[in-house]
């Protein structure tokens, strides 16, 4: 059971049974305690606390069971609101006195973003997903600035080593601007001997620099020394780094209208103000008209927060494959959406913008005019759909499509990684039955989530009614905990993607190639505080 937040209880239960014989950990821990084990000791032991704690404050009049039952049944209760206290501030914390050491350089000492603490080290889906800045997957490293850099002598990719009165570890260097001078930051969870068949020996351990006497708190550390190596280790990212003031790619991004952005002053003078970057394209062919429905999704800039959920729901959602740290750092990562990251600005004080790119499932899809054996082709309701058993592999289609989002199997993935690590009988269970695993020589790219949509199709026949716009949601959709993104039938007048594609706002990447996407961009709008002056 949980209590996330004040007032609300949640229960979970488990997915499946067992599928071996194993034992819940809270049941072994209560077998220790009460002398004796039961396979139902910790649902008796659960019962028994709600029984006592959560019931009589429930306010209800049906008798327990009843109350335990509804409570399994909906997962989650909610009883009054309970004010909450904010706690005091901790009085032992000085970060004015001693602790602080002139000399040296400060370290920060994070749990990793995708594999936390290390607990998640061995799935290989976490390990293969790009941090949202830096874009570097199955490695932790040293993030200085670049002008710390300059100081130490380093570049990307040279091995530092990081000493704390004694304590050492070596890592690599990732310039990563935005970072104070004199600052190190890296990521813990990593460099295990243990962990399995994907997670053992990834990255560096830096839980060694970890101490519980010294430091400002267990996590930050000054006056620690830092030495170049003069070795290198290659750490790969999904998105090539450049220097921030580079001329050629400085502010490509919005040269090319890729990212549209605004403030908000600009916005309150004139809404309208980004429709100076559409492209109106006149055409002597008339357009396909698509009856029923018609699929389309829309991202709001201004709501993702970048946290990568939509990557891993959808890696799992349709069977995805992981790689490896060789086959990645080759730009042969199989991820169907990627979030894209851009710096403007300075390498001081650089300005991030980030973007979720998927398939566009264009009306004039270039891909789809390549292709030799008609395995890409549209659908009767707008989507750019693939037939795998009809794919042999050209990769035109990869080399047409101008948002770079189709992915090529180069090997039979899930018998070459990790020794054949995602076909163990145990792990295929792990696969979605509605979705084809794909094979060596195969493109594959988004698909909408078309196996929810068939499903949605079926449920609408089976209920006697037409298929709606709203009965359908994409995995990255469900996930995404900002709900930045929206699915649905353009068709549809009232519906929320219809509203969103007039948004005063929404813009298509790459507009001027006539494409026809249908994936419609909401612009990011600053608040800058300068602006306020």
């Amino acid at each position: 059971d949980f209590n996330l937040r004040s007032g609300i209880y949640s229960l979970q239960q488990p997915v499946i049974a067992p599928l071996y014989d194993t034992r819940q950990k809270e049941a072994i821990l209560l077998g220790w305690i009460s002398g004796a084990y039961s396979e139902n000791n910790y649902h008796k032991y659960l019962m028994d606390r709600w029984e006592k704690e959560v019931y009589p404050i429930a306010g209800t009049m049906v008798d327990f069971r009843k109350f335990w039952y509804s409570a399994l049944h909906d997962g989650v209760i909610q009883l009054e609101q309970q004010e909450n206290k904010i706690p005091p501030a901790p009085k032992d914390l000085d970060l004015t006195g001693s602790l602080i050491k002139e000399s040296g350089y400060t370290v920060i000492l994070n749990r990793s973003y995708s594999i936390g603490d290390g607990r998640y080290a061995n799935n290989g889906w976490l390990q293969e997903l790009p941090h949202p800045v830096s874009k570097v997957a199955w490695d932790n490293y040293a993030a200085i600035s670049p002008k710390t850099a300059k100081e130490l002598g380093v570049a990307n990719n040279d091995l530092i080593e990081i000493n704390i009165e004694g304590r050492k570890v070596k890592l690599p260097v990732i310039e990563q601007p935005g970072m104070a001078e004199k600052v190190i930051a890296t990521e813990l969870g990593y460099g295990r001997t243990n962990a399995g068949e994907v997670g053992t020996n990834v990255g560096f351990n830096a839980n060694a620099l970890i101490s519980l006497a010294g430091g400002i708190s267990q996590w930050i550390y000054t006056g620690a020394k830092v030495t170049k190596t003069g070795e290198a280790y290659k750490v790969f990212s999904s998105q090539e780094h450049h220097p921030v003031d580079e001329e050629f790619v400085k502010d490509f991004h919005f040269k090319r209208d890729i990212i549209q952005e605004g403030t908000l002053n600009e916005y309150k003078k004139d809404k309208k103000f980004l429709k100076q970057h559409s492209h109106e394209i006149d055409s002597m062919y008339g357009e396909k008209q698509y009856k029923g429905v018609k699929w389309a999704m829309a991202i709001d800039l201004n709501k993702c927060i970048s946290c990568t959920n939509c990557i891993t729901a959808c890696n799992i959602e349709n069977n995805v494959p992981v790689v490896g740290k060789d086959q990645f750092g080759r730009g042969r990562e199989m991820q169907w959406i990627r979030l894209d990251r851009y710096y403007s600005g300075t390498p001081e004080e650089p300005k991030v913008s980030t973007q979720p790119m998927l398939c566009q499932h264009c009306d004039h899809a270039p891909c789809e005019n390549v292709c030799p054996v008609v395995a890409t082709n549209h659908s009767e309701d707008g989507l750019n759909q693939m037939v795998y058993n009809r794919c042999v592999g050209t990769r035109y289609c990869a080399n047409n499509c101008p948002y770079k989002v189709r992915r090529f199997n180069f090997y039979n993935f899930r018998e070459k990684f990790a020794e054949g690590f995602q076909a163990k009988d145990s792990l295929s269970l792990l696969h979605n039955p509605e979705v084809t695993v794909r094979s060596r020589g195969v493109m594959e790219k988004c698909t909408f989530c078309v196996q929810r949509i068939e499903e949605a199709r079926q449920e609408a026949t089976k209920s006697g009614r037409k298929l709606k716009g709203d009965d359908v949601k994409t995995a990255c959709q469900v996930a995404c905990p900002a709900d930045a993104i929206v699915f649905g039938d353009m068709n549809d007048e009232k519906s929320d993607i219809t509203k969103l594609r007039k948004h005063d706002l929404g813009y298509h990447v790459l507009e001027m190639l006539n494409v026809r996407p249908n994936v419609t961009y909401i612009a990011k709008l600053r608040n800058l505080h300068t602006e306020d002056k």
